[in-house]
């Protein structure tokens, strides 16, 4: 963090519904101008969070900070921030024109002012052209991106997004991820993002906060993340892992404690390991499974642990047709990374 004031604050923030602890007291600060994603999977407290900054809901416990000012307690709209959710909630009675120019019109800006701002705000999103149209007339990603304009032509210091390619096919939902992180360096708007798609975490977010059971379960970059996840929570929900108990990781590693190691970090071998830094594990290959871009190798290890190997898709390696072969798992002691204890 910087020393320039942070966008969003929050200290002790607790929501309670009724027995149920939605968010459990949560410090959190979210820089000025980052592309900030909130990560976890349903019922994990992160979209709650976003509503709190939003002022739908208000918290059991806690202080919202925007900018340096306290808006715990103000309505929605004393804040300056904006929300783009995932039905994009666009008026079909009007033109995609005036559907970005409805929130200035809300707030008196007058006729010109508020046009030439709109078609400026769709130029970011290059969609001048599809102005006179109505929402009905555009696809899926188009129809994203004028809920995208309609929400930053009011220039709010912080965008709120709610799951906002969640209805959109794989390919469309990949090219505007890429779309999205532009227009947010474009803009230089706070962009906070809520999501349970991990990869999409990991490829938009400047910082990734993993929430587990209303809190924050670790918090970092998407390479902190992925190559150092501190819990046996975030190695398993961020991408895939080889998770190893206490047993297992004394037995082959010589560690106590729990450990993971992600599938691209292992090779397979006809021998045991013999570098410096090096270990290896003999087991039996159960299962290849081509994925285009690599091949999955599902091994049983005789220490009792099935691990997954990821092999890149080359020439180094036959196809599918090793299956049942004994194999030793290979692995360098620098790409084990140990786990927190649940809780600590």
């Amino acid at each position: 963090m910087t020393d320039q004031q942070p966008a969003i604050r929050l200290t002790g923030l607790a929501k309670e519904f009724g027995a149920v602890t939605a968010v459990d007291h949560v410090d959190l600060e979210i820089a000025a101008g980052e592309f900030f994603s909130m990560l976890g999977p349903s019922g994990s407290g992160k979209t709650t969070v976003l509503r709190l900054i939003a002022g739908f809901e208000q918290p059991t416990a806690g202080t919202i900070e925007l900018f340096g000012q306290d808006v715990t307690k103000k309505a929605p709209f004393d804040r300056d921030v904006n929300t783009v959710f995932q039905d994009y909630a666009l008026f079909p009675h009007m033109s995609v024109l005036d559907n970005v120019a409805y929130g200035l019109r809300v707030r008196g800006i007058k006729r010109t002012e508020r046009r030439d701002r709109a078609m400026a705000a769709l130029a970011a999103v290059k969609l001048e052209q599809m102005a006179a149209r109505k929402p009905s007339q555009l696809s899926g990603g188009q129809r994203q991106r004028v809920a995208l304009a309609r929400a930053t032509v009011v220039q709010p210091k912080v965008l709120l997004l709610d799951e906002p390619l969640g209805a959109l096919d794989l390919k469309l939902r990949e090219q505007m991820q890429v779309e999205l992180k532009q227009i947010q360096r474009d803009l230089g708007i706070t962009f906070i993002f809520v999501t349970h798609d991990q990869e999409e975490a990991l490829t938009l977010s400047d910082r990734v906060a993993v929430f587990n059971n209303g809190r924050i379960e670790q918090l970092g970059t998407p390479r902190d993340l992925y190559e150092r996840p501190a819990s046996r929570f975030v190695a398993d929900f961020v991408g895939t892992s080889n998770l190893f108990d206490h047993e297992r990781s004394d037995a082959l590693m010589g560690r106590a404690g729990e450990h993971s190691i992600r599938p691209e970090k292992l090779t397979l071998s006809s021998a045991a390991a013999s570098g410096a830094g090096e270990r290896s594990a003999p087991g039996t290959l159960v299962e290849s499974i081509y994925v285009g871009s690599g091949i999955r190798r599902v091994v049983d290890l005789d220490a009792g642990v099935r691990v997954t190997v990821l092999e890149p898709n080359d020439r180094s390696r036959a196809g599918d047709d090793d299956r049942g072969d004994r194999v030793h798992v290979v692995w360098h002691d620098g790409d084990v990374v140990a786990l927190l204890p649940p809780g600590a």
